[in-house]
């Protein structure tokens, strides 16, 4: 309201001013840069944190999307907690959640931040960073695949900020944009001392730069978005056929016993819902294109197959994101078939 306030009067100043006087705009520039400064949106109440594993906390989303009842809070934050310090697997969606993800980190454990790993690109995964660089230094390591740092420096940082704080009314102001600073390939590790953190990455599932944490000593795979529980992952930047691909290459390269979604409970079977759930989705799909059917007809042989029909009522935003993404799928499948 103050800054709102400001720039109103500003408008005004300005039209009243004669084009012969002098006004100093750099002066009002850094007044109104400063003003910014001291906007930010309210606390966020505290989520309990909840062990999962030997060196494994979870901060577990209560809801799937951002709103401003929730402020944000719409994706888990996971710490891993060794004997040289802890490593964050995704910050959440702002400087609030952050701060709020420190705040219930010291219940647990004394050791610093060592680290964070980003999975990907989408915003409820990084803006949280700027409470780490603010609790640990700029120079805390944040490590993403090189895509996922070149998007967050681009289009998809500033976007993902600006509809954030839209989203929670204004709830997240304050936020600033703090992308990766290391890049990480596929079969990188981080060592904690006593556990050690594998990255994996096996092309587009998600979005084209996941890269999924396994706790290599416990049996836990962070997967960001390329699984969820009980929610329908957002697929505009995805493929079904990649995340099928991707799925085969976790299971079979790890010993992993509890897949971590960032959406959603953790546990064993979260690999085998969404397993079914996007072949519930994509099969029938494949079927339409090869018969020369419209995605019209495409659309209702998904939401006829069990495997969809069964999870509609478990599953958050199933009204509204149920018919894109079977178009979504219905495209993928009609580019396969050439």
């Amino acid at each position: 309201m103050i800054r709102r306030r400001f720039l109103t009067g500003t408008a005004f100043a300005a039209a009243a001013v004669p084009a012969a006087r002098l006004v100093d705009w750099s002066a009002l520039s850094a007044l109104a840069a400063e003003l910014e400064a001291f906007v930010k949106g309210p606390p966020v109440k505290d989520q309990p944190v909840t062990r999962i594993s030997p060196h494994v906390y979870v901060i577990q989303s209560p809801d799937g999307f951002p709103t401003p009842e929730n402020q944000g809070m719409m994706a888990n934050i996971t710490f891993v907690v060794g004997a040289g310090g802890v490593i964050v697997v995704d910050s959440g969606a702002s400087l609030q959640i952050g701060e709020m993800a420190i705040r219930q980190l010291r219940t647990v454990t004394d050791k610093p931040v060592v680290g964070i790993v980003n999975t990907h690109y989408h915003g409820d995964h990084w803006l949280g960073n700027h409470a780490f660089v603010d609790a640990y230094g700029m120079d805390l390591p944040r490590y993403a695949l090189p895509h996922t740092r070149e998007a967050i420096q681009g289009v998809h940082g500033s976007f993902w900020l600006t509809s954030m704080i839209k989203w929670t009314a204004q709830a997240s102001a304050g936020t600033k944009i703090v992308p990766p600073n290391r890049d990480v390939a596929h079969g990188d590790t981080l060592s904690l001392g006593d556990v050690t953190l594998r990255l994996h990455h096996y092309g587009r599932a998600h979005t084209p730069s996941d890269v999924a944490v396994e706790v290599v000593e416990d049996g836990v795979m962070c997967v960001g978005d390329i699984l969820m529980d009980r929610r329908i992952a957002n697929m505009d930047d995805g493929s079904y056929t990649g995340t099928f691909q991707t799925m085969d290459a976790l299971a079979a390269n790890s010993a992993t016993k509890i897949w971590l979604p960032a959406h959603g409970t953790p546990g064993p079977e979260v690999i085998v819902w969404q397993r079914a759930l996007f072949e519930g989705i994509y099969e029938p799909c494949v079927a339409a294109v090869k018969a020369g059917q419209p995605v019209e007809e495409a659309k209702a042989a998904v939401l006829r197959d069990p495997r969809v029909a069964s999870r509609a009522a478990e599953t958050k935003g199933w009204d509204s994101n149920i018919g894109k993404y079977i178009s979504l799928a219905y495209l993928e499948a009609e580019q396969s078939d050439f």
